[in-house]
């Protein structure tokens, strides 16, 4: 299992899901309704460390966290 975290104005609870690689759990995102419009903007970070290549692995205990665009000032 793998945790999920949605940060910011997602508004989403944590989830945990069995997924062996990002792309696995992109497309188990992409079946939420509700988080389709968030997903093409959204950057991911993997264990903290942000993260680009869907291919990449996942282990036992990974944390996803799904990072929306922020404005600051």
């Amino acid at each position: 299992m793998v945790k999920v975290e949605f940060l910011g104005p997602i508004g989403r609870a944590p989830m945990e899901i069995e997924a062996a690689t990002l792309k696995e759990v992109a497309d188990i995102l992409k079946t939420d309704d509700a988080l389709l419009g968030w997903l093409p903007k959204c950057a991911v970070a993997l264990n903290d460390t942000m993260v680009n290549d869907l291919q990449t692995a996942l282990k036992e205990g990974d944390k996803i966290s799904i990072l929306p665009p922020v404005c600051g000032g």
